[in-house]
């Protein structure tokens, strides 16, 4: 078994940090500063994390190369097939023309783009991230944006700042019970824990989305929406994740902000009109339709709602995992021992895959959209025509997804990612703060919260024994943290791009976009952790 090393540059934990941050670096400097399409820049980050593995860390060039092959199985299985399936039902309802009536119907409630935004982007999109996670959210909520008007560029960038909100909960808060499991800490504390942190946030972002689309003039003239749309989100976000359990959060605080929303459509509209800059169409009145032709247009997003929530009931997951196949990865499994501090006592670094393809979310979504060529009486030729536009309208998205879990998979097991957590823990007093950025860095890297938990959560854990902190707090800091990563994860970024058929070019304006909002939001989840842990302990879980 091969031990992991986390100081390799001569025992200096600064100078090791900037050799595994070497690809993080390439990143950022191929998508930020030479603009290069997401695709490249991951491919390139994969080749630099190599060298890094094999050149610094002294990793084995078999197990290097089976931790590179494990990642893309696992980016192309089960994330690249939720997106493909996710478009996929787009796509049948743009080629069936059901999606005009879509944004017919949308449009009866609503013109006004900013609160277009906060229905389709932030709470519908909350929704699906609930039910399914995975790149769902985005997938469906941004290609919905550019149907209705918004340029791609738009379109993604509004739902990747929207996904802020509800990702900690996502996919019926695996991302809290993985971190349960990985810690040891019961599961009702950590949801509290994480709602606490959340919450203060959740209330402010649908005001901070309409803020970044057109500025304080667009805000004043939708902040009751904006309001009313984070009050009930946040509000009910807090109350069930710390009196009912993390399960439902997502699905009853998007619930309650789609159902605010509605309500206040019916009662008031802003008096001044808006225009987002490079909208994509334009303006054309929305048509009327009979509630049958409505229900009809619908059927796709209902049947996705249907499919998704089935998908995530236990009795019915249990059933469809009894085919799932779960093995270990060759070459990889139990062949690296990770080490203290990372783990209390050196322990064997699983690598198990499971091919979940039945119970898989991107299942429920091929379910769905199969069911609504059948629903919409598309032909089967038509059918297969939309199937390969959409395989080829995806390919580079793949490569990029696949890519980046290849870059994540291999500095995990190369001990790279450890040692820049352990370079956050080495913050002392100031790391409530680093906590949250830690968490940040982990869904940057993986693009997954989930991953960013089982990664990061133990280390938490003892950092905060080490410096009598409360790990309660410490472990859903990284959770919490962790969700304003997602936006600039380059697995969230392809989603997005693939979602809004946008020009590979705009990736790296994409990537440099929301860069500066998941810093600043980033950094008030720090503060937020600061305060509970300084200021106001009692408030802490």
């Amino acid at each position: 078994m091969w031990p992991q090393n986390y100081t390799p540059a001569g025992g200096s934990l600064v100078l090791s940090a900037l050799i595994a941050a070497i690809p993080v670096f390439v990143l950022l400097l191929l998508l930020g500063l030479w603009r290069k399409p997401a695709w490249i820049a991951s491919l390139a980050g994969v080749a630099a994390a190599a060298a890094v593995a094999f050149g610094a860390y002294g990793m084995h060039v078999g197990a290097l190369a089976s931790a590179i092959g494990y990642g893309a199985s696992f980016g192309l299985f089960p994330i690249g097939w939720v997106v493909f399936t996710a478009i996929l039902l787009y796509n049948i309802t743009v080629q069936t023309g059901k999606f005009q009536v879509v944004k017919d119907s949308v449009g009866s409630l609503t013109e006004d783009r900013r609160l277009q935004a906060l229905l389709i982007a932030f709470a519908f999109g909350a929704f699906i991230e609930g039910a399914a996670g995975f790149g769902t959210p985005v997938a469906v909520s941004a290609a919905m944006l550019t149907g209705l008007g918004f340029s791609p560029f738009y379109a993604a960038g509004i739902c990747l700042l929207a996904n802020t909100a509800p990702v900690a909960f996502g996919s019926i808060a695996t991302p809290i019970v993985t971190l349960a499991g990985i810690t040891g800490l019961p599961v009702d504390r950590l949801s509290a824990g994480v709602g606490r942190v959340c919450a203060p946030v959740s209330l402010i972002v649908p005001a901070y989305l309409v803020l970044v689309m057109g500025g304080w003039k667009a805000l004043r003239g939708v902040l009751p929406a904006a309001a009313l749309c984070g009050v009930a989100f946040a509000g009910t976000q807090f109350l069930v994740s710390n009196f009912i359990g993390p399960q439902l959060t997502d699905i009853l605080s998007s619930l309650a902000a789609i159902g605010s929303l509605v309500v206040l459509f019916k009662l008031w509209t802003p008096k001044q009109g808006f225009k987002l800059e490079e909208h994509s169409s334009a303006h054309v009145a929305p048509q009327r339709h009979e509630t049958g032709e409505l229900l009809l247009a619908w059927g796709p997003y209902i049947l996705l709602v249907i499919f998704v929530l089935l998908w995530g009931y236990k009795p019915v997951q249990l059933k469809l995992n009894t085919v799932t196949q779960a093995f270990a990865w060759p070459g990889l499994h139990n062949v690296i021992g990770r080490m203290p501090p990372v783990v209390l006592k050196p322990a064997p670094y699983a690598a198990m895959y499971t091919f979940n393809w039945l119970s898989a979310p991107g299942t429920a979504c091929l379910f769905a959209a199969l069911l609504s060529a059948l629903l919409l009486r598309m032909p089967l030729s038509q059918f297969l025509r939309v199937f390969w536009s959409t395989v080829k309208q995806l390919l580079l998205a793949e490569v990029t997804i696949a890519s980046v879990l290849a870059l994540a998979f291999l500095m995990n097991y190369s001990g790279a990612t450890a040692t820049l957590g352990l370079a956050f823990a080495a913050t002392g007093a100031l790391f409530p703060f680093f906590s949250a950025l830690l968490g940040w860095l982990g869904v940057f890297l993986t693009g997954s919260d989930t991953a960013s938990n089982a990664l990061f959560g133990n280390l938490q854990v003892i950092t905060a024994g080490t410096l009598h902190m409360n790990p309660v707090l410490m472990a859903s800091s990284n959770s919490a943290g962790g969700v304003m990563g997602k936006m600039i994860s380059l697995q969230s970024i392809a989603v997005a791009s693939a979602a809004t058929a946008m020009d590979s070019h705009d990736e790296g304006r994409l990537f440099r976009f929301t860069l500066r909002h998941s810093i600043l939001l980033a950094s008030l989840t720090g503060l937020l952790v600061v305060f509970y842990t300084y200021v106001a302990p009692g408030l802490a879980p």
